[in-house]
C-alpha cells in the first residue's frame, strides 16, 4: 500500500470507525462465540502472496467483530471504563506516524517535554500537592505508565530499594537478597489483583488488612499488622491505598494511613486506578484526604477521562527514588544534555516509551476541564438513576454504598441466585456486567462504561436485568410493576397541606421549594452544609447554600430536581452515621407505602419510613410524628413538614417509582 492509496482506504476507516462508535448500541455487547472460533476461519499459515485491501477490510466484520466485547457500548457495565474520543484516536493516529521512541530526552524532545507540561497539567486539574509536579527546584513530577499495575510495580520496586539502603545504613553486613527476604508489604484485601502481583514480582511478602464494613482499609488495623510483623523480625516498607476499590469502588482511608506510613518510614503509594479520573470535579475531592502523606499517586485518565488505552498518570514526590531503582545508561543512551532534562527511561520498566502525551493533551484541550467535568458528572447520575431503579425493586438489594459511576448489587438470598441471573444475563448478550465478592457476598458490578449511555439505555439495561430475575425466581415473585394506590386518591390524602407556605398540587410538574433538615442529619462523612455530588447534581446557576444551618434551595424549573431527590432520599436511606447499609431502604418503605389502600396501612407504612429515617440522626418521636400529622392534614406546631414531590418524568421515567409523592424530611 503506497501513501495514495493509505490517503484513500485512511478516510475509509475513520468512516467505517465512525459507523461503528455510533451505531454500537445496535450491536450485541456479549459475544456469542466459543473459544478457538478465529482458529475455525482464518487459515493455518500466513500469506505468501500480500493480499488486495479489500479482502482485509471485508474481514473486519466476517473475523474480527464476531468476536468482540464491545467495550463502548452502552450496555457494557463490566470491569471499569475503557473510554475513547474522537481526539484522542485522531492523537494516536498521528503519534503512530511519528513513532518516536521517547526514552530520552534526545530521542524525539518533544515526547518528554509534552509529557512534562501535560502531567502538570493534570496534576493541578486534580488538585495534587505541589511537590508531585515538575518544579526546577523541585524533586517530584509526573510520568506516563502503560497501566495502573505497572505504577504499582514501579513504586514498589523503588520503596524496595529505599528499604534496603536505609537497612544497610545500620547494619552494612546484610547483604540486599537476606534484607529483602524480611520486607512485607500492605494493602487492603479489598486491593486490586495487580498489587499481589506487584509482590510476587519482588519477591516480598504481602500483607493484607481487613477492610471494614465500609470495605474501607483503617489506620487502625494498619497499625497492629505493622507492630506484629515488627515483633516478628520483619521489616515493613510499603503500603498501598486504594480510592476506587475494584470490587464494589470502595475508599482507603487516606488521612488515617498517611501519617502511620509517614511516622514508620514507609513508602505510601495511593492506587486510583479508575476513581482519580473524578477528582478533577471538586465536590469528589473529599476522598483525597491525606494524599499529601503520599510517597507516589496513580490513575488511569485511560479509564474515564476518554484518553484510550493505553495511559496512566503517575506522580511521585522524589523521582531520585526511581533514578537509584531504574538508572542504567549504556553509552549508546548518553547524550550532551543527560542530567539537564528528564530521560523518563530512569522512571520506568520498559526503556522505549510511546509518544502518549499527545492523546493527553489533545483531549484535555478539546474537551477543557468544564467539559471533563460535565463528563464524570453525567457518569455519576446515571449509576444514581440505575441506584434508584435498584432500590425499587425489593427482590434486589445494594450491599455496598454506591459511590461514583459503579452500583454493586444482588438477589436477595442465596449467593447462588444471583450468579445464576448474571451467567444468564451475559449469556443474552444485551447487557454484560461481571461479580465481585464482598465479605462472602456475592454481587454484580454494574458501572456506567460509555460515553454514549443515555437514560433509556439505563432503563433498557434494568428491564433487561429485571426479566432475567422473574425467570430465575419465576413469575411469582416479580414486585409489582405500578402502584394500586390512585392519583386521585392520594390527591385526597394530601389535599390542603401547606408546603413552604404555598398549597402543594399534585398537578404541579415539581414542587420542590426548600428543603431543611435537622442540624443532626449527617450520615456520612459530608454534612449537608457542602457540596456534595451524592446529594445535588450541580449546575453553574444553581441556588446552592453552604450555610451552618444545612439549607438547601432549588429552583422549582431545573430539570434535575428529580434526580436530586432521588439522591438526597437514597443517601438519607441508604447510611446510618457509621456509613453502613441500613437494611430495609427508604425506597422499600416507599414500595409499600404506594402499594397502600388503607389509611391504617398509609400509616403503617409512614412510620416503617420513619423508623428509617430516624437511623440518619433524626429523632424517632418527631419524625413519625409529623409525617402522620402531614397526612392527616393537621400541622403540628414547630413539626411542618416540607414534601417533595419526585417526578417520574424528571426521576425515572418510569411508572415504578415514586409516581405519587416522594421525600420527607423535617425542617429544623
Amino acid at each position: 500500500m503506497n501513501l495514495e492509496e493509505y490517503r484513500q482506504h485512511g478516510k475509509e476507516m475513520v468512516d467505517y470507525i465512525a459507523d461503528y462508535l455510533e451505531n454500537i448500541r445496535k450491536r450485541r455487547v456479549y459475544p456469542s462465540v466459543s473459544p478457538g472460533y478465529l482458529r475455525n476461519i482464518l487459515p493455518q499459515s500466513a500469506p505468501v502472496d500480500g493480499e488486495p485491501w479489500a479482502d482485509i477490510f471485508d474481514d473486519i466484520e466476517k473475523c474480527i467483530m464476531p468476536g468482540v466485547t464491545h467495550w463502548q457500548s452502552p450496555h457494557m457495565h463490566a470491569y471499569f471504563p475503557a473510554l475513547n474520543s474522537p481526539a484522542s484516536l485522531l492523537a494516536d493516529m498521528l503519534a503512530d506516524a511519528i513513532n518516536c521512541l521517547g526514552f530520552t530526552w534526545a530521542s524525539s524532545p518533544v515526547c518528554t517535554e509534552l509529557e512534562t507540561i501535560v502531567m502538570n497539567w493534570l496534576g493541578k486539574m486534580i488538585d495534587l500537592p505541589d511537590d508531585f509536579l515538575h518544579q526546577a527546584d523541585g524533586s517530584g513530577g509526573g510520568v506516563i505508565q502503560t497501566t495502573a499495575s505497572e505504577s504499582t510495580l514501579v513504586c514498589l520496586l523503588a520503596a524496595r530499594t529505599r528499604a534496603i539502603r536505609d537497612v544497610q545504613e545500620n547494619d552494612p553486613d546484610l547483604l540486599p537478597a537476606e534484607i529483602n527476604s524480611r520486607l512485607v508489604a500492605y494493602c487492603s484485601d479489598q486491593a486490586h489483583s495487580s498489587v499481589e502481583k506487584a509482590g510476587l514480582i519482588g519477591l516480598v511478602r504481602m500483607r493484607y488488612i481487613d477492610s471494614d464494613d465500609n470495605l474501607s482499609m483503617r489506620g487502625e488495623k494498619l497499625a497492629e499488622a505493622l507492630q506484629r510483623d515488627r515483633e516478628e523480625g520483619l521489616v515493613p516498607f510499603f503500603v498501598c491505598a486504594t480510592l476506587g476499590t475494584t470490587g464494589a469502588c470502595s475508599f482507603d482511608n487516606v488521612q488515617e494511613i498517611g501519617p502511620i506510613c509517614e511516622r514508620n518510614g514507609l513508602w505510601l503509594h495511593v492506587d486510583a486506578a479508575y476513581a482519580g479520573s473524578a477528582f478533577v470535579c471538586p465536590e469528589f475531592r473529599s476522598w483525597m484526604k491525606g494524599i499529601e502523606y503520599a510517597d507516589s499517586f496513580a490513575f488511569n485518565p485511560s479509564k474515564w477521562l476518554m484518553v484510550h488505552f493505553d495511559c496512566t498518570a503517575m506522580w511521585v514526590r522524589n523521582s531520585q527514588s526511581l533514578h537509584r531503582t531504574f538508572n542504567v545508561e549504556p553509552i549508546y543512551l548518553q547524550h550532551e544534555n543527560s542530567g539537564l532534562a528528564i530521560d523518563y527511561m530512569h522512571w520506568q520498566i520498559p526503556l522505549s516509551k510511546k509518544f502518549r502525551a499527545l492523546k493527553l493533551w489533545f483531549v484535555i484541550r478539546n474537551y477543557g476541564i468544564t467539559g471533563l467535568q460535565k463528563h464524570i458528572r453525567e457518569g455519576v447520575r446515571l449509576a444514581q438513576k440505575f441506584e434508584a431503579l435498584v432500590l425499587a425493586d425489593s427482590r434486589f438489594e445494594i450491599p455496598a454504598a454506591r459511590h461514583l459511576g459503579m452500583v454493586v448489587f444482588r438477589l436477595r438470598g442465596e449467593n447462588s441466585l444471583t450468579e445464576r441471573l448474571l451467567k444468564k444475563m451475559n449469556s443474552r448478550g444485551r447487557v454484560h456486567c461481571v461479580p465481585a465478592a464482598l465479605h462472602g457476598k456475592y454481587v454484580i458490578r454494574f458501572t456506567v462504561t460509555s460515553t454514549n449511555t443515555t437514560n433509556e439505555d439505563i432503563l433498557r439495561d434494568w428491564a433487561e436485568i429485571k426479566s432475567t430475575a422473574t425467570e430465575i425466581l419465576g413469575s411469582g415473585t416479580s414486585s409489582p410493576s405500578r402502584a394500586r394506590v390512585s392519583l386521585a386518591a392520594m390527591r385526597r390524602r394530601i389535599r390542603g397541606i401547606l408546603m413552604s407556605g404555598k398549597q402543594f398540587s399534585l398537578d404541579s410538574r415539581m414542587d420542590l421549594v426548600q428543603v431543611k433538615c435537622l442540624q443532626g442529619y449527617a450520615s456520612c462523612a459530608r454534612p449537608l452544609s457542602e457540596p456534595c455530588a451524592n446529594l445535588l447534581q450541580v449546575k453553574e446557576d444553581e441556588d446552592y447554600v453552604g450555610k451552618s444551618d444545612s439549607t438547601l434551595s432549588i429552583d422549582k424549573s431545573e430539570s434535575t430536581i428529580g434526580d436530586s431527590c432521588a439522591s438526597l432520599e437514597n443517601h438519607l436511606g441508604s447510611q446510618d452515621s457509621d456509613g453502613k447499609i441500613v437494611n430495609g431502604s427508604t425506597y422499600d418503605k416507599f414500595q409499600r407505602f404506594k402499594e397502600s389502600e388503607e389509611d391504617e396501612e398509609v400509616e403503617n407504612s409512614l412510620v416503617d419510613i420513619g423508623n428509617s429515617v430516624i437511623k440518619t440522626g433524626i429523632s424517632k418521636s418527631e419524625t413519625i410524628g409529623a409525617i402522620n400529622s402531614c397526612f392527616s392534614n393537621v400541622i403540628a406546631d414547630g413539626g411542618t413538614l416540607t414534601m417533595t414531590r419526585l417526578n417520574s418524568e424528571n426521576l425515572m421515567e418510569s411508572a415504578e417509582l415514586c409516581r405519587k409523592c416522594g421525600h420527607y424530611v423535617k425542617q429544623q
